[in-house]
């Protein structure tokens, strides 16, 4: 496996990362641990999660996937092998939102109880928090990186301004600056990020680890009718986002470059991120080792010139002549 730097981080991660957002969701614990051990067999190291998994469920309030994560790493041992990135931020409910440096100490040691862990490799701000200021988080940060519980720190859902701000206000004073980004970028969200944001990262060395590299199923081809919207929990929202003319056409072009390759349509919308100047790691889930082998093949997959510039041109906001 050909690892790739994080930012400057120092952390190597492998190409793509396990989105651990389905554990205790859609995986139940059993299944989980089989995934996280496959993953690991196969050679990858790197698993994102955040403590409001999955708080959207009903009956849950948070923590559910941090805790299934720090269940397998004690059974198992195999803390030294995983890059283990989590994230704070988004609503918990009750008030419990933001990255005020009270909040952040607090919800660091809840997510390290979680994952069994005495350290985070990639702590990331899972959303921006206009109402604190950018020194007390980044402050904050610098204090958990001294004690010894984050190594590196990253941003999601960033805007480029506020981003450029970020890394500006590290460069200044010395605090620790984010080295990554999750944002979101496939082959049909692709605009927000290519303005601005990717040669933002670009220039500035920081790594990218973007979010539904999937389209939440969309680019595997698995949802091509309405009625298709039935397959899965999220196939409505999915289908309502991204069944139209233009996810048609991305659609018949990875369903054209799969079957020159010998490939799946996911497998060509992962390979095709994975080429991309900038990307680092995009971030995929698996809910069973069927469609875990299908990610960890597309690592595998190398897509020719032509290939490339025939999905830019189908997944472009407006069709090229």
């Amino acid at each position: 496996m050909q690892l790739r730097p994080l930012g400057r981080s120092g952390l190597q991660v492998s190409p793509l990362a396990f989105g651990g957002n389905v554990f205790g969701w859609t995986v139940d614990e059993a299944l989980s641990f089989r995934l996280l051990d496959a993953w690991l067999d196969a050679g990858f190291n790197f698993v994102d999660t955040a403590n409001v998994y999955s708080a959207w469920v009903p009956g849950h309030v948070g923590g559910e996937s941090e805790t299934i994560i720090g269940k397998w790493l004690r059974q198992t041992g195999k803390r030294n092998r995983v890059v283990l990135a989590t994230k704070v931020g988004m609503a918990m409910g009750d008030g419990r939102k933001g990255l005020s440096p009270a909040y952040i100490r607090e919800e660091v040691e809840a997510s390290l109880r979680r994952l069994k862990t005495d350290h985070i490799d990639l702590y990331q701000s899972h959303a921006d928090d206009a109402d604190t200021p950018l020194e007390d988080t980044l402050g904050a940060y610098a204090e958990l990186i001294k004690a010894g519980k984050v190594r590196a720190i990253g941003a999601s859902n960033y805007t480029a301004p506020r981003l450029a701000e970020a890394l500006d206000l590290a460069e200044r004073t010395g605090l620790p600056r984010y080295e990554s980004l999750q944002p979101l970028y496939n082959l049909y969200d692709r605009a927000v990020f290519e303005d601005a944001l990717g040669p933002l990262c670009l220039e500035r060395g920081v790594g990218v680890i973007n979010f539904y590299a999937l389209a939440a199923g969309f680019l595997t081809g698995k949802y091509r009718t309405e009625a298709d919207a039935a397959k899965s929990a999220r196939g409505a929202n999915t289908t309502k986002k991204y069944l139209n003319e233009r996810g048609l056409r991305i659609l018949g072009a990875l369903d054209a470059a799969a079957n020159a390759h010998g490939a799946t349509p996911g497998q060509v919308a992962l390979a095709w991120q994975i080429a991309r100047p900038g990307i680092t790691a995009p971030i995929a889930s698996a809910s069973s080792v069927k469609q875990l082998d299908e990610l960890t093949a597309a690592t595998r997959l190398q897509l020719d010139a032509d290939t490339m510039a025939a999905l830019d041109k189908a997944s472009a906001e407006t069709t090229k002549t």
